[in-house]
């Protein structure tokens, strides 16, 4: 009968191949504390009970007990209940090696996958200064499109027009293997850049299939969103030059620009605010990912001589300076294309210059200053006055005077063929 006082070694006799108990009266052997597993130690004897759901021992088939713990063993031949066989040791545990990220996950983590922050939604115009323009003139007056409508029945001006515009429509729809890359700038501010920009893109997304992008590389307050009638901004130029990956789609890129009509995309430089800065490399990294999406792209660049206007216009496959119809803005070209003149010789075969008439009358005398800038290599276009185009607003086609949307078309047409020729 076993001894209770000695009752831990009854238990490792059990354990220890079934040992039969020693006679009464008879000195057992020497007791053994048993190893501590990773359950815990053994109680010492005398120790209270283990608490209610915690047992401190188990149960073995045959009648024995067990300490909680794995170094145990059962009768010879069999295993202790829920150990391994005696003389095969309870393997140890091994130490936990650092799991790896996954490629995706550290890359994301890098900034490269994925943005950490969104930027809110902003209006393109102010909320306060929404109630402040006017209702939208026509380009012309009403007695402007009556001479010329009367003009039209009694001559054979409108055949005239009708031809033009076949031959401008079969130069803008001509397909293109590789996107277009064109760049509007201007010496100084004020010359129209904007509106010009807006013009040419927004015939390009009349006359073409494939769809036109618009990006402004001027965060400095440019106007081209409010040009374009883009009610909200989020993502800016240099934004997506974080974004975008070559892995993605066009639906993909598409989620980060501004909609707009006849399959035409805006990106805008900055979301209204003063302060915003795009660098030659975030520019860079933008067009060289977006432009394989687009057939014709329209850059809104910095006046020159800004870095990021100077890498716009050897990127670039044509070039638009854009100059008010005064005596300073004309000079200020013409010094232009003569510094454009030691440059590669590409870079002035395929520059085209436009006049933009600001006002009902202007300073200088047109005619001599499209010669005179001519004779310095680009071709010359002289983009007359608009009542509308002079509000500052949104562009309507629609409400254009019928001089500017000939220029326009003209304009576009040949700046397109200036991207298409091999220089």
């Amino acid at each position: 009968m076993p001894n209770a006082e000695n009752w831990q070694g009854d238990v490792l006799r059990d354990l220890r191949g079934g040992a039969q108990p020693p006679a009464q009266g008879q000195p057992g052997p020497p007791q053994q504390q048993p190893a501590a597993g990773p359950a815990g130690q053994a109680p010492a004897p005398g120790a209270p009970a283990p608490a209610h759901g915690h047992p401190q021992a188990h149960q073995v088939p045959g009648g024995g007990q067990q300490t909680a713990g794995p170094q145990g063993a059962g009768p010879q031949g069999a295993p202790a209940y829920g150990y391994p066989p005696q003389g095969r040791p309870y393997p140890e545990a091994q130490p936990q090696q650092p799991q790896q990220p996954h490629p995706q996950a550290a890359y994301a983590a890098a900034g490269h996958g994925q943005r950490t922050r969104t930027p809110d939604s902003k209006p393109a115009v102010d909320r306060q200064l929404s109630g402040t323009g006017r209702k939208p003139r026509h380009g012309e007056p009403f007695s402007a499109r009556a001479l010329r409508a009367v003009r039209r029945t009694v001559s054979s001006s409108a055949a005239r027009e009708v031809a033009e515009a076949t031959r401008a429509a079969e130069l803008l729809q001509q397909p293109v293997t590789t996107g277009r890359q064109i760049a509007v700038t201007s010496i100084r501010g004020g010359a129209g850049k904007s509106t010009v920009a807006a013009l040419l893109g927004t015939t390009y997304a009349h006359y073409r299939q494939d769809p036109v992008l618009f990006v402004e590389a001027d965060p400095a307050l440019g106007s081209l969103p409010i040009r374009l009638g883009a009610e909200s901004l989020r993502w800016t130029t240099g934004d997506v030059a974080d974004i975008v990956e070559p892995q993605m789609s066009l639906l993909d890129i598409t989620g980060y620009l501004v909609q707009l009509r006849d399959n035409a995309w805006l990106l805008p430089g900055s979301q209204g605010q003063i302060g915003a800065m795009l660098d030659t490399r975030s520019y860079e990294r933008a067009m060289v990912a977006l432009r394989r999406y687009f057939g014709v792209a329209i850059v809104d660049c910095e006046t020159l001589p800004a870095e990021v206007a100077r890498v716009a216009l050897s990127a670039s496959q044509a070039r638009v300076l854009a100059t008010p119809a005064t005596l300073d803005g004309v000079s200020s070209t013409f010094a232009v294309l003569q510094w454009m003149k030691g440059l590669p010789p590409h870079m002035l075969a395929s520059t085209a210059v436009v006049i933009t008439e600001q006002a009902p009358h202007c300073g200088v005398d047109l005619a001599d200053a499209v010669r005179t800038l001519e004779a310095a290599g680009p071709s010359v276009h002289v983009l007359p006055y608009d009542r509308h185009l002079a509000d500052g607003g949104r562009i309507r086609t629609e409400l254009l005077a019928h001089s500017t949307r000939q220029t326009a078309s003209r304009l576009a047409a040949d700046v397109f063929q200036l991207s298409q020729k091999r220089h």
